[in-house]
């Protein structure tokens, strides 16, 4: 899942914000100095900490011929490139910049060495930021696949008819006679391409490569909207894309080095909601894997969700309190009003009078909350946000009759363990399905690398990017499933 969509992890950046101590840029640029437009031009990069998020930034201003500066800004982790910056302002050491589209801005000053620019980056509260000269370091990510591979690739595209939505695509396919099984990866959610980027993790493409290796093909694709392939993304519900997918599963039926009686389904997060809704409705599905897919209603993971990342951040208990009543009370207005718009009136509405009581040393954590909340509204609103929300995956895990594999990290503080995969087991065992497994994956977090805490700031910070025990784990359940 992708938590920057998730008004969870906007209220809990917030409400850390109120414990940073923010430089003066002004104070730090006033003196009288000569320096010229040219000593910034090149690249810039530096790393935002926002509590429970880190973020690499990086910064390229160019000379303008008038002397001025322009500059656009990169967010990798993000998979945000060449974002456009609106203005530029710079006098002698001190400079500013604004993004109009996001309501940001970084207003900081050049050091004496010139090396560093510092101050402080703002975008509804105003956190420190330091960029250094020079390109932001190489990421090392060693389970990216380096060609040549051992099995062929064909770029694809899919056809949704349905939807009038064209779905460019990867297939990976072994050499030799097939036909093989075939598995379809399902991604989690926010705009993802076919790799399912994050944080400059590729974890489809090592997934895809590592199964391919093991005797599968595998179809992998970018969501509609999203890289090569056509459609809008915003106003999608998580039933269009399981139509997204149902139209995958038909391209690989058609292939004639797939073997249509071998097809899976392989979901991460919100990709977890969807395989189950494809295989509740087909009986072509030979088998599906759940990746941290959530077993409870919208709503419950939300909450629960909104808790375990801000005691991670460190966030005080009545912080997290604070949180959740905010969370509750938006989620009914969700609910209640039908009407989008109406929707995020009363939740903007909403939000002054939430957070009207707060003060003391909490007041501006409590005003940081109240932008977000109010910026947020629109989002918290929309179709997906409404689908997610009052969605329970346990109705359609009930019809699910095919074999199942369910995986969770135990420092999985999206999806919690423990209480997702019990739920999935009660749903599947209700419904009579007689060949699942349920795994909590030791010391693993949401995208299934090895990690400390599950917090989502360490996503782009280990160079694993899945854990060789997940990998294992799937491959060995599905090959024992697959065999004729």
């Amino acid at each position: 899942m992708n938590l920057r969509r998730w008004i969870s992890a906007a209220i809990a950046c917030a409400a850390l914000a109120a414990a940073c101590t923010v430089p003066s840029a002004r104070a730090a640029g006033s003196a009288a100095d000569t320096v010229s437009a040219a000593s910034f031009a090149g690249d810039w990069h530096g790393q935002l900490n926002a509590g429970f998020s880190k973020l690499q930034l990086v910064v390229h201003f160019k000379r303008q011929p008038d002397g001025g500066l322009s500059a656009t800004f990169d967010s990798p982790d993000q998979s945000a490139f060449g974002l456009p910056v609106d203005s530029v302002f710079q006098q002698g050491r001190a400079l500013r910049f604004v993004m109009n589209a996001i309501r940001g801005s970084f207003e900081g000053a050049l050091d004496a060495s010139g090396d560093t620019l510092a101050g402080s980056w703002t975008q509804g509260m105003s956190l420190p930021l330091a960029f250094t000269r020079g390109p932001a370091p190489a990421i090392r990510r060693p389970q990216d696949p380096v060609r040549p591979f051992p099995y062929d690739e064909e770029e694809v595209v899919v056809e949704n008819a349905a939807a009038a939505v064209r779905l460019a695509g990867t297939l990976t396919k072994p050499r030799g006679p097939g036909p093989f099984p075939a598995a379809l990866l399902i991604t989690g959610s926010g705009p993802q391409n076919r790799d399912e980027e994050l944080a400059d993790h590729r974890p489809f493409l090592v997934l895809a490569d590592h199964l391919t290796r093991h005797g599968l093909a595998v179809l992998r694709l970018d969501d509609r909207g999203v890289g090569r392939s056509t459609g809008t993304f915003a106003g999608a519900t998580t039933r269009d894309f399981a139509g997204d997918a149902r139209a995958a599963v038909e391209f690989l039926k058609r292939r004639g080095e797939v073997d249509r009686a071998r097809i899976g389904l392989i979901g991460h997060s919100e990709g977890g909601i969807i395989a189950p809704m494809l295989a509740a409705d087909s009986k072509d599905i030979a088998f599906v894997v759940l990746m941290a897919g959530p077993g409870l209603p919208g709503e419950w993971i939300l909450v629960r969700q909104g808790e375990l990342l801000n005691r991670a951040a460190g966030a005080s208990e009545s912080l997290v309190a604070l949180n959740r009543a905010a969370q509750e009370s938006t989620f009914a207005i969700v609910k209640a009003e039908q009407d989008t718009a109406a929707a995020a009136r009363r939740i903007r509405a909403l939000a002054g009078r939430l957070f009207a009581h707060v003060g003391g040393d909490q007041k501006q954590a409590g005003s940081a909350m109240q932008r977000q909340l109010e910026q947020q509204a629109g989002f918290v609103a929309s179709a997906w946000f409404r689908f997610f929300l009052t969605y329970d995956p346990a109705p359609t895990l009930r019809k699910v009759k095919c074999p199942v594999l369910a995986l969770n990290g135990s420092k999985d503080l999206q999806v919690p363990p423990a209480e997702d995969l019990a739920a999935i087991a009660g749903a599947l065992e209700a419904g009579g399905n007689r060949d699942f497994k349920t795994v909590e994956l030791q010391n693993l977090n949401h995208l299934f690398q090895t990690s400390a805490t599950g917090s989502v700031a360490e996503y782009g910070t280990i160079e694993e990017t899945i854990a060789p025990a997940a990998l294992d784990t799937m491959t060995a359940w599905i090959e024992a499933h697959v065999k004729k």
